[in-house]
């Protein structure tokens, strides 16, 4: 039987057709493609503005220095989530206070919200709450509701990590338009829902941010005659053709063209995609349904479009291991992962993070969680196939 990895792309005849039809055009890095897929996403996601860059952690990185943190301003960070959802703070010089989630959804909620927020209260003086990153972990999404009123009493950003949510319809709207925040972020790497082999998106209704953002990406540097202040050489020196002024710091994070038709491509197939990965998840809950097993897994209330299934499951409780699961799922042709060890756990921010401390939620759900194959060409058998092998394994 074919192996079933715990995620994979999904390229068609088409997407290979755009992405050739690049490769004969003028263009390969920063063309055409570029700004019509910026366009294309923003229309999807219903946000004003999307600014593509190189992968999900520049995109994050970016929306983050966009603030212009101080070392003082803390950021409240979900524990379960991948590194650079914490690491974009670092980079940009300011601390990170790390959020509990609820252990079966692994989503930082209200109350852990508010615990991190007391804790920076209580007990860092001279800090204030600069922002938060709420994670919509697997495409579930996060209720931005009251995050996003405690942010504007503190003068703060909600800046949405979505790399798990193209496509994921929320509280708020359709995830990317920016309704409860200054920004989110997307990674399109393979296993994601939609790709664009590497790269990543900020969606905003900030025109002044998105301007702002383009100019990070690409080294600082302004084009446009408009909004030159001059070199100080006169006539041409200043005015030619050829001209361009460094305004800020800025980065090489673009996305190439070769990329962006690719992702345009795929952004078409966004609605197959989402209505693919639902029916394989109604499958999988249809197939837990006709089985004993003691697997945990949490219906979404809102219109999800789930980029992992991860399920929990209590391994010590049935006296075995996750290896030896993982292991003879293997042996059965599934393929399965783990989404995350808890970000607070990883020795670099053992001694980094602000008020380290026990996060049981986070534990729990990094000590019972596994992440099943999905992905949209797994065919309408393979959740009965991999529940029936869970079943033997377990």
């Amino acid at each position: 039987m074919k192996f079933l990895p715990y995620g994979r792309q999904s390229i068609s005849e088409a997407d290979i057709a755009a992405v050739v039809e690049t490769l004969r055009s003028d263009f390969l890095t920063t063309g055409p493609m570029v700004e019509r897929f910026e366009t294309a996403l923003a229309e999807t996601v219903g946000a004003k503005e999307a600014v593509v860059v190189a992968n999900g952690t520049a995109a994050l990185h970016l929306a983050v220095m966009s603030e212009e943190l101080s070392p003082r301003c803390a950021v409240i960070v979900p524990a379960i989530t991948f590194a650079a959802s914490a690491n974009c703070v670092a980079y940009c010089g300011a601390p990170v206070i790390f959020a509990d989630v609820d252990p079966i959804t692994g989503l930082m909620t209200d109350e852990t919200f508010d615990d991190a927020l007391k804790i920076l209260e209580r007990d860092y003086h001279g800090y204030r709450l600069g922002g938060v990153i709420p994670v919509h972990y697997a495409g579930r999404p996060v209720d931005l509701s009251h995050i996003r009123e405690v942010c504007e009493e503190h003068g703060s950003f909600v800046i949405e990590d979505a790399c798990h949510a193209i496509g994921t319809v929320g509280p708020q709207g359709p995830v990317g338009s920016c309704q409860s925040s200054t920004a989110a972020c997307f990674s399109f790497h393979p296993v994601k829902t939609l790709t664009t082999g590497e790269g990543g998106a900020i969606t905003t209704n900030d025109l002044a941010l998105a301007r702002r953002l383009r100019a990070l990406r690409s080294h600082g540097i302004e084009r446009d005659p408009a909004h030159f202040v001059g070199l100080h050489y006169d006539g041409e020196g200043d005015t030619g053709p050829w001209v361009y002024e460094q305004h800020c710091l800025g980065y090489n994070y673009r996305l190439p063209d070769i990329n962006c038709a690719l992702g345009l491509s795929q952004l078409k197939r966004l609605p197959e995609f989402a209505a693919r990965r639902k029916a394989l998840v109604a499958a999988y809950q249809a197939a837990l349904a006709v089985t004993n097993i003691p697997v945990n897994w949490k219906c979404s209330e809102h219109d999800t479009v789930f980029h992992l299934f991860a399920v929990n499951i209590d391994f010590a409780a049935l006296g075995t291991t996750r290896t030896t699961v993982m292991a003879g799922l293997r042996e059965r042709g599934i393929g399965t992962q783990v989404h995350y060890a808890p970000v607070h756990r990883q020795p670099y921010w053992q001694t980094r993070a602000l008020a380290q401390r026990d996060l049981p939620g986070a534990d729990r759900f990094y000590q019972n969680t596994l992440s099943l194959p999905l992905y949209a060409d797994m065919a309408d058998d393979d959740p009965a196939r991999v529940i029936q092998a869970l079943s033997e394994v377990l």
